[in-house]
């Protein structure tokens, strides 16, 4: 979709009318946009490529290729990428129930094992799939698990610190959210892919069952 312009403030390339601001990072905005030809709902993720700097980049560059390899129920689909002279818009599928930590907040004595149960086995089957693809996410956290309560599932979202890896080579790069992190990565050592993710899939279980 590169080469496609920007028509004017509040629609990107003639096809998506922008509406209120979902949510908001250090170099981009997430969106909610319709289709101005089906009236379809989706996110748009607005990247300032102005403000990147080469790692920023890298890491973008990864997160796009990521998320157009990883097609999975339990994992939020990136649409189409629409490129343009400063800005990247990556149009993804919306969630229609919050995110975890949403969850999370609105009921304080946590959900049932049973509840709980369902919800994680969603989040290993689309962490699974990813690695089998040789992807890992690193960056698992409530926030970026996301609830599609029409379809009844929950689904992976944000491959912003995804990387490619090859089985039985660590990786050395520490990212992430740090209060989600596993030991490996805060002590700064080099650590396996999927046994990090491990752990990061333990961590929004728990918080929905003890919170």
């Amino acid at each position: 979709m590169a080469g496609l312009k920007r028509h004017h403030d509040g629609k990107v390339a003639g096809l998506y009318d922008l509406d209120k601001t979902l949510g908001r990072g250090h170099f981009a905005v997430v969106k909610l946009a319709r289709h101005v030809f089906t009236g379809e709902k989706v996110a748009v993720k607005v990247i300032d490529k102005t403000k990147l700097d080469p790692v920023a980049r890298a890491h973008l560059f990864q997160e796009v290729r990521c998320m157009k390899m990883v097609q999975h129920p339990n994992v939020v689909r990136l649409y189409e990428v629409i490129d343009t002279a400063t800005k990247l818009y990556l149009i993804l599928e919306l969630g229609d129930g919050g995110d975890m930590y949403d969850c999370i907040m609105k009921h304080e004595g946590g959900l049932t094992e049973e509840v709980a149960k369902c919800y994680f086995a969603q989040i290993v089957h689309a962490i699974s799939y990813c690695h089998r693809l040789h992807v890992v996410h690193r960056d698992l956290k409530p926030e970026n698990v996301v609830f599609f309560e029409k379809l009844g599932v929950v689904k992976l979202t944000d491959f912003g610190f995804s990387n490619r890896f090859q089985p039985g080579k660590t990786l050395n790069t520490s990212c992430g959210s740090l209060a989600y992190s596993a030991p490996e990565i805060l002590l700064g050592d080099e650590y396996d892919a999927p046994a990090v993710a491990g752990h990061g899939a333990c961590c929004p279980v728990v918080h929905i069952l003890v919170n």
